[in-house]
């Protein structure tokens, strides 16, 4: 399989029962959930309906196939030998980071982000009290870059945590080696734990090279943990299940208390799909790459020809783009203005922190069709 992916029509998409397409009015375009409109791959539609007919929906309990599954496409992706041993089942990305957190520290333990970030950052840690410490990125026009100084300073302080969008949701944004290597090397010196959420890792671009976090040295190995599922890359949010390890021997033991309760809170029917995904559907993850790099680029498009006075971010990685309206007469929440002007529902910037107003996030993974539209309804507001 190659080529690209075709979403079916509005029609078929809003007989979807996501929240995607339940939250808003019949009239409103849905832009905003990081999910794709794609047909889902083949082989994991086939391993799901084997299980159905088997009536096989019973609990989730040990599955050392996932582990070696993503350790095989660790291997073929990245070059990245993980021990498929250490491997470790959950419900979602934010299950995760919320128990190793409850798991590693204590209500009160200051963790940084680096913002514009995946808003869901801030909702974890309030859960369990840990306060956040912001980082902001460093903004040059659609640039963004790390701010080493404060991450310095910060670690320096006592903080215990750092979450890092590696990939960076919303920018699209890719984490150089050396970048990331010189984290590694101040959460070493200062003890601080690393969380590395790489949801979107598998969605990067033709042409650009991703590095897992835990892979780019020996402080990383040691301070890293990372977060990931296949829910993103094959869209498969609703079933349930993502996993988690770390090369660090010790931490890998202190965790090893909440695994079993954590676990089953996963999905069966989650844990056979990864497996799928990860083993047998790398064509459709090209394919899937294909297509929204080309609809970035005819967004890009569209938004040069319609939207002179906008600037959107130019990702390297997956299907959102984050766009600065600060130069139209839109106000400090335009998603909120969009959707009452234009019926189209985008993400507010808000709740990305720091850097997040006059912004938005626009899910770009459906048909030219609908992005076409989404334009043409917006453009009379700015």
């Amino acid at each position: 399989m190659s080529g690209r992916l075709i979403a079916p029509s509005l029609g078929e998409l809003r007989k979807r029962k996501s929240t995607k397409w339940r939250e808003y009015e019949p009239d409103v375009l849905p832009l905003p959930v990081a999910e794709m409109d794609y047909p889902i791959a083949t082989p994991i539609i086939d391993a799901v309906t084997e299980m159905m007919h088997r009536s096989d929906t019973g609990y989730l309990g040990k599955f050392p196939e996932l582990g070696l599954a993503f350790a095989d496409f660790a291997q073929r992706r990245w070059n990245w030998q993980v021990d498929p041993e250490s491997v470790r089942m959950t419900t979602d990305v934010g299950v995760a980071t919320i128990e190793i957190l409850r798991a590693l520290g204590s209500p009160g333990d200051r963790v940084v982000i680096m913002p514009p970030i995946y808003p869901a950052f801030y909702n974890w840690t309030t859960e369990i009290h840990f306060p956040i410490v912001e980082v902001p990125l460093l903004k040059d026009g659609v640039t963004y870059s790390i701010d080493f100084a404060g991450l310095e300073r910060e670690f320096a302080s006592g903080v215990q945590f750092f979450i890092i969008s590696n990939p960076h949701n919303p920018l699209g944004l890719i984490f150089t080696d050396e970048e990331l290597k010189k984290i590694a090397v101040l959460a070493k010196k200062f003890g601080v734990i690393i969380l590395s959420d790489e949801i979107h890792a598998p969605l990067t671009y033709k042409g650009e090279t991703f590095t897992p976090f835990g892979k780019v040295s020996d402080e990383a190995r040691e301070q890293v943990i990372t977060l990931t599922s296949a829910s993103k890359a094959w869209n498969l949010a609703g079933l349930k299940c993502s996993i988690f390890f770390t090369e660090n021997g010790a931490l890998h033991e202190k965790l090893e208390p909440l695994v079993k309760g954590i676990r089953s809170r996963a999905s069966l029917i989650g844990a056979v799909s990864h497996v799928v995904a990860f083993s047998e559907c790398d064509e459709w993850l090209e394919s899937a790459i294909d297509t929204i790099e080309e609809n970035s680029q005819y967004f890009a498009k569209l938004v040069a020809k319609e939207w002179p006075t906008v600037q959107i971010s130019k990702p390297r990685n997956s299907y959102l783009s984050w766009v600065d309206f600060s130069s139209t007469r839109l106000g400090e929440d335009p998603a909120a203005e969009l959707l009452e002007k234009s019926r189209v529902a985008i993400s507010s910037g808000i709740p990305f922190g720091t850097g997040g107003k006059h912004h938005a996030r626009l899910n770009f993974a459906t048909s030219p069709e609908v992005l076409k539209e989404a334009v043409t309804r917006i453009t009379p507001c700015l």
